[in-house]
């Protein structure tokens, strides 16, 4: 599933580095402290890994 916005993007790529335990997830906030819980780290590469170029920085569902 690939990011609908740049935030999403930046989010999932923010959830991804906690699940892989490069981040503490302590400093996660908001959309990326649910994704990481709710996501596979799968799920989470595909949506980090969204290119950002022509994307919204935020959608109105963000």
């Amino acid at each position: 599933m690939p990011a609908k916005s740049a935030a999403q993007q930046k989010a999932a790529g923010a959830a991804l580095s906690a699940k892989r335990g490069d981040t503490p997830k302590s400093e996660l906030k908001d959309a990326s402290k649910s994704m990481v819980e709710s996501m596979s780290e799968k799920e989470l590469e595909k949506m980090a890994h969204t290119s950002r170029k022509d994307k919204p920085e935020h959608t109105s569902g963000d």
